[in-house]
């Protein structure tokens, strides 16, 4: 059942699963995907190893606040700078802390994908106590030479999405199409279910945009990456086309004693084939963060 926390002037919509008396694990989401991407069963899977789940929408996505502001425009994003962004990777990780507090948890291992790694990143950053460990997913530091996606998928991107609801899942399927990876079995089905769901929350799609500025005009954070002290995993596919793989690498290279588990074949998606060594990546993580880590046979 979704449910609304005020975080400031921001309205987050979020889902919880499990046991709220377990130790919590807080799941963001990326650019332009509502928290549904993060699908019931790979919550259930964290429920099973014990933890209460906590998924929400990130602002200006989904059915939580959207800010309105202006979209920023095609030369802003190519030169990286973005005139008058809305927000910053900052203020969206002061949402997730602030989504916490509203909840009455006082820390939580996180879990970010793409955009929502990057998130859960400056959450580490700006609020070390919210977070008892981080599994930052498919996710980079924003300098400039690693992590770059393929030129061709930028006119993907920056097209607004189809306000057709057909038109929109055939949009979703082929752009899980040309990001997923070759290592993965596509599910269609799921791609196409997701998407109907999503587009019925809401398929306003200016807030994308917004997100793409706060990603830039928070520029390179490898340096505060390195002041991060929560045990950290870092995730990453083999074949992402959208953030390069040297993104992770360099991710993890830059958040002292952090651990990097590359995923062959997988895309820039999480698909079911891998839910199991991401869930048993996330899960020893925490263990470490408890000083409990399970010592292989």
């Amino acid at each position: 059942m979704e449910h609304f926390a005020q975080v400031g002037r921001i309205e987050l919509c979020y889902e919880t699963f499990g046991n709220p008396s377990d130790e919590t694990v807080l799941l963001i989401m990326g650019l332009g995907t509502q928290m549904l991407a993060w699908h019931e069963e790979f919550c259930a899977l964290l429920v099973d190893e014990g933890f209460h789940v906590v998924r929400y929408d990130n602002r200006d996505n989904g059915r939580s606040t959207f800010v309105g502001g202006k979209t920023p425009g095609l030369l802003e994003l190519v030169l990286r700078k973005p005139k008058h962004p809305a927000y910053t990777l900052d203020d969206m990780a002061d949402d997730a802390a602030g989504l916490l507090d509203a909840l009455g948890i006082e820390a939580a291992h996180v879990v970010g994908a793409s955009m929502g790694g990057m998130i859960a990143q400056m959450l580490a950053v700006r609020h070390p106590e919210k977070v008892r460990s981080l599994c930052s997913i498919m996710s980079t530091t924003g300098a400039r030479l690693v992590g770059r996606p393929s030129m061709k998928l930028w006119s993907i991107f920056l097209r607004r999405p189809p306000q057709d609801r057909e038109a929109y899942l055939d949009h979703a399927v082929r752009l899980y199409g040309t990001i997923g990876g070759n290592g993965f079995e596509p599910d269609e089905e799921q791609v196409r279910d997701r998407a109907g769901r999503s587009f019925d929350r809401n398929h306003r799609g200016d807030g994308s945009g917004r997100q793409l500025a706060a990603i830039m005009a928070s520029g390179d954070r490898t340096a505060q990456l390195r002041t991060i002290t929560a045990p950290t995993v870092v995730i990453h596919g083999t074949d992402d086309p959208l953030v390069n793989p040297s993104g992770g690498r360099a991710t993890c290279k830059a958040i002292p004693d952090s651990r990097l588990v590359e995923i062959n074949g997988m895309g820039h998606t999480l698909p079911r084939g891998a839910w199991e060594r991401v869930v048993a990546a996330i899960v020893s993580n925490a263990e470490r963060a408890a000083g409990r880590e399970r010592v292989a046979a």
